[in-house]
């Protein structure tokens, strides 16, 4: 590989400055010759976009990031500065956030099964709002009662999704009920409820049908006489463009509005974008291995798959738009397979591609969510380096 590199900057300038005015084949041919491969380019100005493009798509719903698709420092001081909250699953992510400067009254926890540790971890920080869905859960917030709300999670199965979240976690509405008596004779403050329709959910009535189902076990809290809920917490799951076309997020937020109108202006709506907001921000890099003919095809071995920045292919169910960086010449019938000694570790088996050589760059987009967090070292191969491009000020 041939890469004419800028002049190296001094040692006050950090080399992802330079690397950030270049063109994008230039920026990815110089971070795979600085850095070497695989690397992953994390872009902070994507990250504004998306956040900036969704809360203009649904203003009534102050948006909690989900650490969970990409939890680095970088995403978290970009979208800090943005003005976003953020959504909380584990001690970790409390402890990252806690290292950004998040104050604890910008997060919630949502995980609905937690460890009595767990829960005063989150408390000692400062985060108060839980979500749970069991009674055996809500027992656990006995002794803190004075210090916690929850949200009752409700259960909207959706087959169709990526990941049907409601398939392990959420209650019927009848249940939310029941919790919500039970939490009133325990002294225990329930402030709503919450759900998600699982994650890359293409069709946004799943949206309305669960806001609509809240919005009745709203109404039946005021008619038993318990006190009124006051939040709405709507979850993640919108979608993003990977190989199949999606609705624009605009276009995707239109009938949730109209649901969310239903509502009295005095109940907060929340929501828990991941995937939206990072999935577009990283374009992965690899680097051809070797390669041999096989049934016809060319097998080029790569660097990087599926125990690395690939993982999400297997865990997400994601399939990513994935090219050679430089495509002229006639494509011909090629396989993508990754550097482990595993079967399974193939990218793509049917993809066109012009003849590469060793060395060779091969770069895949949308790679930001559920990929470089669900990334090993399986066979010692090491992780993808993320080298972040546009980052905040206070991180250069």
């Amino acid at each position: 590989m041939s890469v004419i590199l800028p002049n190296l900057p001094a040692a006050s300038v950090r080399v992802s400055e330079i690397v950030n005015k270049l063109p994008e084949r230039e920026q990815i041919e110089s971070a795979a010759a600085l850095h070497g491969t695989p690397v992953m380019l994390l872009d902070c100005d994507v990250i504004r976009s998306q956040y900036r493009a969704l809360r203009q798509a649904l203003p009534e719903a102050a948006a909690h990031f989900a650490l969970k698709p990409l939890p680095h420092p970088a995403v978290v001081k970009t979208l800090l500065q943005e003005g976003a909250n953020f959504d909380l699953a584990t001690n970790g992510e409390v402890d990252l956030v806690r290292a950004a400067g998040v104050s604890g009254k910008r997060t919630i926890h949502t995980h609905p099964i937690k460890r009595d540790s767990d829960i005063r971890h989150a408390l000692e920080y400062g985060c108060t709002v839980f979500v749970i869905d069991n009674f055996n859960e809500l027992e656990k917030f006995s002794k803190y009662r004075d210090q916690a709300e929850l949200l009752i999670r409700l259960s909207f199965r959706n087959a169709d999704a990526y990941s049907d979240l409601s398939k392990k976690f959420g209650c019927s509405p009848d249940g939310a009920l029941e919790l919500i008596q039970q939490a009133y004779q325990l002294g225990i403050r329930i402030k709503g409820l919450s759900f998600h329709v699982g994650s890359q959910t293409a069709d946004p009535q799943k949206y309305v049908t669960a806001i609509q189902t809240c919005g009745d076990v709203f109404r039946r809290v005021s008619e038993l006489g318990l006190p009124k809920l006051s939040t709405l917490d709507i979850g993640g799951g919108f979608p993003v463009h990977y190989i199949d076309k999606v609705m624009s997020i605009g276009e995707f937020c239109v009938p949730i509005r109209q649901a969310l109108a239903e509502f009295p202006e005095s109940v907060d709506v929340i929501s828990e974008p991941g995937r939206f907001i990072v999935a577009p921000a990283i374009i992965s890099v690899a680097s051809v291995m070797g390669q041999a003919e096989r049934d016809g095809k060319t097998w080029y071995y790569l660097d990087d798959g599926l125990y690395g920045s690939y993982s999400g292919m297997i865990y997400d169910h994601a399939v990513y738009p994935v090219e050679a960086l430089h495509t002229e010449g006639e494509l011909y019938p090629s396989v993508l397979a990754g550097p482990t000694c595993d079967s399974i570790d193939v990218i793509s088996e049917d993809i066109m591609l012009p003849k590469l050589k060793n060395g060779d760059l091969v770069i895949g987009r949308m790679m930001g969510a559920y990929t470089a967090a669900s990334a090993s070292e399986f066979n010692f191969f090491p992780k993808a380096k993320i080298v972040v491009l546009n980052e905040p000020s206070d991180l250069l």
